[in-house]
């Protein structure tokens, strides 16, 4: 192969990598291996400067925008930075920029964690927020504006009585750690696959079409960056940060962990090299995910003498951390069978110790996944923790495979109660069939007692295993039929434990109507389609006679998701056991759209940020049904304004007005009289 043929070979590799990471949002490979292909890629154009073309990856940045977006054009480039893997390569780039420079001074850096999101701009323009652009290729993005909008820490305008004429602050969109295990939770409840990582999903929902959607999933953005500046200037990044926090744009400026700063003044390479094991010594207890520590020119009218190589500023440097990665045996594949059907493969493995945490199981998501890294039992694999959360198989380590090695048959039965799986066109899963699976049920009893469902807080997953071994229960109805007696008889079972079980069993026996539609396990019906179906039926009765054309009917109730009710209720056994939890003690309130107190006769309350377990529009509709009203903004004649978690203007304004403000607690003893 010739080099000419090997560059346009390597050139068309990176490119197709570049586009599953940027793009699709699906990376094949690591970073590392992505990084090595980049550098060969270098240095072959480095050898033959003849070579390189316009459509290099080393002349761009990311990969070009998806066409259900408009594109909009970047002011200026939004470029990629150049990577290294070791303090040798930090005190390298600080003896590069001193030699540019044509100075032995010490120079000076910020440093700050490389976030593991989608890279995203803001376009504020006299403070109003105006546009929000993906990087795209670096020189055109997609315009995602609307559902950036979305996300409640940005503000649409700047907090500043004289904002520049243009403000362009570039960042990352991520999803924290804890909301993205929230999500993937409520992704299983309403019958969806769970996201890969918490960059997978921060990226996927600033992609959708629907901005319903990306307002409903808690998205986060840090600004670390300016883009384009008109009618402002900065001496250096510390000052512009300091800027971005007095507009109240979200950054890591003032972030610490274990009273240290994220972001660190360096005056030296060994300065670095020394930020740079600390950020790694404390990844895990981050909120979000980070993949290494970009170390930038602090002084801007450096920045602006140092200027760009193709791609790269020359002014910074990402220095990133090695994946957590191991290598163990898999021993076993088993098939595990979800709420909703779903057959998961599941590798079990020898007991390995990765990023801290020692990790037996990893996920192999589906069949075609399986068959795509070619996954056999015995296999030497490498795994990591996918987002330092969900562990998952790498690749596998071919040259130590077993001769006598077989490719892996996904069956075509549920290995619980050998229905038939199937699989829609649509999706990638097979599902048991059978809607009285015994592992679908026990599955949907965890769902039932959950904490959004029934809440029957005393009843966690490991009880339910052992009820459900016990044959204790086998279905919803029998929750509600346990005695002490029985609970007695199991081990670890003590006479505390079994009245705080009764008790809690006895103490959710009176549910709102959403909660005990959510509870009922209907693959696609979630938290807000429950309520949505509670709102328009009223009762319980009324909702177990739906018509598929009534349901259509409902606003934010598509053909899919009707089908799947429809289904459910055309279902005799599953009836049978909903009229059981009834007889059983269970009385399901209705929602009454007629007044039913005069609590707050008169008064006019304004509902400002969010609540655990109810959303505005239900608050609001409590207000309505007390005798009240719930205007959308804040005046001299409002009485009250009920503040949430991230309250954000009008508590400002409710304080500048001397407007009494409630929080939760307060609101329900108004309720209360």
């Amino acid at each position: 192969m010739s080099i000419k043929q090997e560059y346009k070979k390597l050139k068309e590799l990176i490119n197709q990598h570049i586009y599953n990471y940027h793009t699709l949002d699906k990376p094949t490979i690591s970073d590392l291996k992505y990084d090595k292909l980049f550098d060969q890629l270098l240095m072959i154009e480095e050898e033959n400067p003849s070579l390189v073309t316009p459509d290099s990856p080393s002349q761009r940045a990311g990969s070009a925008p998806l066409d259900k977006f408009k594109k909009a054009k970047h002011r200026m480039p939004m470029l990629s930075l150049q990577n290294s893997y070791s303090p040798d390569d930090i005190h390298a780039f600080d003896e590069r920029i001193k030699k540019f420079l044509g100075s032995d001074k010490p120079v000076s850096y910020m440093c700050e964690p490389k976030l593991d999101g989608l890279a995203l701009e803001l376009v504020y323009e006299k403070g109003i927020l105006t546009q929000a652009l993906t990087r795209g290729d670096g020189v055109t993005g997609e315009d995602v504006t609307l559902n950036v909008k979305t996300i409640k820490s940005i503000p649409l305008k700047l907090s500043s009585p004289k904002p520049p004429e243009i403000f362009e602050i570039r960042g990352e969109v991520v999803m924290h750690k804890n909301d993205f295990l929230k999500l993937n939770e409520k992704q299983l409840a309403e019958g969806h696959e769970t996201f890969a990582n918490p960059r997978n999903a921060a990226a996927g929902t600033l992609r959708q079409l629907d901005s319903k959607v990306a307002a409903s999933r808690p998205l986060k953005f840090y600004g670390y960056a300016p883009g384009f500046l008109e009618n402002i200037k900065f001496k250096n990044h510390q000052s512009f940060l300091k800027k971005a926090d007095a507009f109240k744009v979200p950054n890591l400026l003032n972030y610490k962990i274990k009273k240290s700063p994220l972001l660190r003044f360096c005056k030296s390479a060994e300065e670095i090299v020394q930020h740079y094991y600390f950020i790694e010594s404390i990844r895990e207890q981050l909120d979000f995910e980070i993949d290494g520590m970009v170390i930038k020119v602090d002084d801007y009218q450096l920045q602006e003498e140092l200027g760009f190589i193709a791609r790269s500023p020359r002014w910074a440097s990402a220095a990133k951390y090695k994946p957590s990665q191991e290598t163990t045996l898999i021993n076993e594949i088993i098939i595990q069978v979800g709420r909703t059907g779903a057959l998961t493969p599941v590798a079990i493995m020898e007991p390995v110790k990765v990023g801290g945490v020692t990790i037996t199981h990893a996920t192999l998501h589906n069949e075609s996944e399986i068959e795509r890294k070619d996954v056999r039992i015995g296999d030497t694999v490498v795994v990591q923790r996918a987002g330092d959360v969900i562990p998952e198989v790498v690749e596998v380590v071919t040259k130590k495979r077993p001769k006598t090695s077989k490719p892996f048959k996904f069956p075509k039965k549920c290995p619980v109660c050998k229905t038939n799986a199937v699989k829609s066109e649509d999706e990638a899963v097979y599902r048991c069939s059978n809607n009285v699976c015994p592992a679908i049920i026990k599955e949907s009893l965890k769902h039932f007692v959950s904490k959004k469902a029934m809440n029957i807080d005393k009843l966690g997953e490991k009880i339910i295993e052992s009820f459900w071994d016990a044959k204790l229960i086998s279905n919803y109805s029998d929750i509600y039929l346990l005695s002490k007696e029985q609970i007695l008889t199991l081990d670890r079972q003590g006479e505390k434990s079994a009245d705080n079980i009764i008790k809690s069993i006895d103490n959710s026996r009176n549910p709102d109507l959403a909660k005990f539609i959510y509870s009922l396990g209907i693959r696609f019906v979630g938290e807000q389609t429950a309520k949505s179906l509670a709102k328009y039926y009223g009762n319980i009765q009324d909702f177990l006679n739906a018509k598929e054309d009534d349901l259509l009917q409902i606003s934010d109730i598509g053909p899919k998701v009707t089908t799947s009710i429809s289904n459910s209720l055309k279902n005799q056994k599953f009836v049978a056991e909903i009229n059981k939890i009834i007889n059983n003690g269970v009385k399901i309130k209705s929602v009454s759209s007629k007044n039913t107190s005069k609590k707050l006769a008169g008064l006019k309350i304004v509902v400002t940020g969010s609540f655990e377990n109810l959303g505005r529009n239900e608050i609001k509709n409590m207000i309505e049904l007390s005798g009240g009203s719930s205007p959308s903004s804040v005046s001299k004649n409002t009485d009250y304004v009920l503040a949430g978690e991230a309250a954000g203007s009008k508590l400002e304004k409710a304080e500048k007005l001397n407007v009494p403000v409630l929080d939760w607690e307060k609101f329900e003893a108004l309720l209360k009289g």
